[in-house]
């Protein structure tokens, strides 16, 4: 749902108008003002690849403030800056942004706590066990499953709203990857018919890896 984007965006833009309005109809020259603001932030123009990770230095060589983190970005929507903004375009009141923001943090920390707890379910129920039926060491993938564990309890121990968001920003994005790489290195010697769940040859070539029945071939 982009709704939320789209009112910011819109919101940022109609402040920005009214600027503008505001500066003309107090005399100034429509050209001169057009002329500062570019002069004024210039250095936020740019055509590049905005996902390649040199933009990040080219960012910071700029003096251009960014946010990398989803969950920091949700915990800025009620800060004053942006209380005032939304206020004054009568947008959206303070209580109505304070809202917003805990209900975004607590739906992100949602939808992380069933990931990992469904990650959790597939290690102990299908992938530990196939790695022992094919006699390998599970250490890994063990101290995975005891990384992904300890960090759903920190969350879980958390009350408030932007440190647990913060917290299942760390198990999804570092734990969970680190997790899914030893999961990933038992799959690669693990025997295809002991492996539980799908192969990534299984999932392209499906049509080409079931007999008549629907059956693995």
């Amino acid at each position: 749902n982009c709704s939320m984007v789209n009112t910011v965006l819109a919101t940022m833009t109609a402040d920005a108008f009214k600027n503008f309005a505001d500066a003309i109809e107090g005399g100034a020259k429509p050209d001169a003002v057009a002329q500062e603001a570019l002069n004024k932030h210039w250095r936020v123009l740019f055509d590049g690849n905005g996902y390649d990770p040199a933009w990040l230095d080219e960012a910071n060589s700029r003096g251009i403030w960014r946010i990398d983190s989803g969950v920091d970005a949700i915990n800025m929507m009620a800060s004053e800056k942006n209380i005032k903004l939304f206020a004054d375009m009568k947008v959206l009141s303070k209580d109505e942004l304070v809202a917003r923001r805990d209900i975004g943090l607590q739906h992100y920390s949602g939808i992380v706590e069933m990931e990992a707890l469904c990650f959790i379910d597939m290690l102990k129920q299908q992938i530990i066990p196939a790695i022992k039926e094919a006699e390998q060491d599970i250490k890994t993938v063990g101290a995975a499953l005891k990384a992904v564990e300890t960090g759903l309890a920190a969350m879980h121990h958390e009350a408030d709203d932007y440190k647990k968001a913060s917290l299942a920003r760390v198990l999804r994005l570092e734990t969970m990857i680190t997790a899914r790489e030893a999961v990933d290195s038992a799959e690669a010697e693990c025997p295809a018919h002991l492996w539980p769940v799908a192969t990534y040859k299984e999932m392209l070539f499906l049509d080409a890896n079931q007999d008549s029945s629907g059956n693995t071939i």
